[in-house]
């Protein structure tokens, strides 16, 4: 199973659309969204593909956001949560709460997706490989990711579109 993630949309439509729609080329059978929508709109860009979704410091419409995902049958993980895809525990949060983060640390999953910071990363620590999209706002390259956890697999993408 492919897993497309992407973070920090911050109600940027054209270039989400634009990312789910290499990611869903690239292969990607489910989304994970680390926050930042910023806005309900920004939900349906992505109903391509099943999604989960976490909130974010700019998502300010907690309760509209949670409506758009119910609407497309997304599933939301509040401020941070955890599911099985693949066969691997991938814990999600944005990543502005180093509380949070610890505590999903904590329970030690294969991956920890997050964002917030709009920059990429990819590291190890311990039994858990943490990962950072990028983002498609306010960054140097918009950048999105494509997991492959059945052997552990990744690949950042560009996004050109304004």
């Amino acid at each position: 199973m492919r897993i497309g993630i992407l973070s920090d949309t911050h109600d940027q439509r054209a270039r989400t659309a634009a990312a789910v729609q290499l990611l869903a080329a690239e292969g990607a059978e489910v989304l994970i969204h680390c926050g930042d929508l910023t806005s309900p709109d920004l939900v349906y860009e992505c109903c391509a593909l099943p999604c989960y979704f976490v909130f974010g410091n700019n998502d300010f419409d907690e309760a509209g956001i949670r409506r758009a995902i119910q609407e497309i049958d997304g599933t939301c993980l509040g401020w941070g949560g955890e599911v099985t895809l693949g066969g691997k525990r991938i814990a999600v949060t944005h990543g502005d709460s180093t509380q949070e983060i610890r505590r999903l640390s904590g329970q030690r999953p294969d991956y920890l997706l997050y964002g917030h910071s709009h920059q990429l990363a990819d590291d190890r620590e311990g039994p858990t490989r943490f990962i950072n999209p990028g983002a498609l706002h306010r960054a140097v390259q918009w950048t999105v990711a494509l997991l492959d956890p059945k052997i552990d697999a990744l690949r950042f993408h560009k996004i050109n579109t304004k």
